[in-house]
């Protein structure tokens, strides 16, 4: 049976705390929260509903652009505005085709940060946006790109690993963490995939980090928009049951999506199918056959998250999707999350005082 950690004293807590506040020091101060916990960009669920909650919270909420044009986007980003006057951010596609124009408007709007996501962005984009006043967060999945995004101007960087919901790398966190974070001491680097508890968060940021990116912990939250159906299909699944897609075709490479499987699973491979079938016979040209297998994502997700079709639609969840065992407020999950880190970092500095004889 394992057993229950041992509560801290008043001295052993305000002392884990300082060490907490330090650690995070660097992406607080970037993020201009009170935690260096950022929300992850989740399409349809990320929006100002969730993502002001998040910043009220003392966390950093970042709405996911996704496929919206420049006026959606700038109703989203005044929506947001009117329930938090605390920073947050916006994710934006570096493929979608108005890139330039969703640019403009989160200058137009003083958006304080901006990812750029789903590509490594060129450095046009990135010179814009700083140009507008926005700090600038860009994805690495290894560190050469991060090297190279760094030389490119970006103020930080996420680091995801194939543990996470949704796209994904092929290369585990605790992976990246070894290969990146020694490697680029210039920028602040933000943590993801895989993350669910406060334990977690203060191992990578005593690795280095700057903070970590939680999204999948944050769909079960109250004030997320998400349909009753996907939050109980969350709360009902094991981190097995968070699986990749499958690629059937390799002149058709897919972009890995963690989701968890079910029918819909099983009809993006018959979709795969059928486009590759148009293909041969001349019905189709590559890019379209190309646009057409990706395209499925975009409607499974809305139909699954929005509309409640967990059976056909796509349940898209990282691993960590077997720690989210209730639905809670978004204060009560950061509360519960630096109360985790506190009680990690305290019981390990106790364990190393007892090593060295210390009182």
């Amino acid at each position: 049976m394992a057993s229950t950690p041992p509560d801290l004293s008043t001295e052993e807590r305000a002392d884990a705390q300082t060490i907490l506040a330090r650690l995070s020091r660097r992406g607080t101060e970037f993020l201009g929260s009170r935690y260096a916990i950022m929300g992850g960009a989740m399409s349809w669920l990320s929006e100002r509903h969730l993502v002001s909650a998040l910043s009220n919270a003392g966390g950093f909420g970042v709405i996911a652009c996704g496929s919206m044009g420049p006026a959606q986007l700038d109703a989203e980003i005044g929506g947001t505005l009117a329930l938090t006057g605390r920073p947050f951010g916006v994710n934006l596609i570096t493929m979608h085709p108005q890139l330039s124009d969703l640019i403009e408007v989160c200058g137009r709007r003083r958006v304080s940060h901006v990812a750029l996501a789903g590509g490594v962005p060129n450095a046009a984009s990135i010179a814009r946006l700083k140009a507008l006043g926005a700090k600038v967060l860009a994805f690495a999945p290894a560190l050469a790109i991060a090297k190279r995004l760094v030389r490119a101007g970006v103020d930080a960087l996420v680091i995801e690993g194939m543990e996470a919901g949704g796209h994904i790398g092929p290369v585990a966190t605790g992976v990246l963490v070894q290969e990146i974070l020694p490697g680029i001491p210039d920028v602040p680097i933000f943590v993801a995939g895989g993350i669910g508890r406060g334990e977690a968060m203060a191992m990578y940021l005593g690795a280095g980090a700057a903070g970590v990116q939680m999204g999948t912990r944050f769909v079960c939250a109250t004030e997320c928009i998400a349909h009753a159906a996907f939050k109980k299909a969350f709360l009902r699944a094991s981190a097995r049951e968070a699986v990749p897609s499958v690629q059937l075709d390799a002149r058709f490479p897919v972009i890995p999506v963690r989701a968890v499987g079910n029918k819909g699973t099983d009809s993006f491979l018959e979709v795969q199918r059928d486009v590759i079938g148009r293909f041969s016979r001349g019905e189709l040209a590559q890019n379209e056959a190309q646009l057409a297998i990706e395209h499925f994502w975009a409607g499974a997700l809305r139909r699954a998250a929005i509309d409640g079709d967990v059976e056909f639609g796509s349940v898209m969840a990282g691993q960590s999707i077997g720690l989210v065992i209730r639905e809670q407020s978004v204060p009560e999950i950061i509360a519960e999350l630096v109360e985790q880190a506190v009680m990690a970092i305290g019981v390990r500095r106790r364990v190393e005082a007892g090593a060295t004889g210390g009182g």
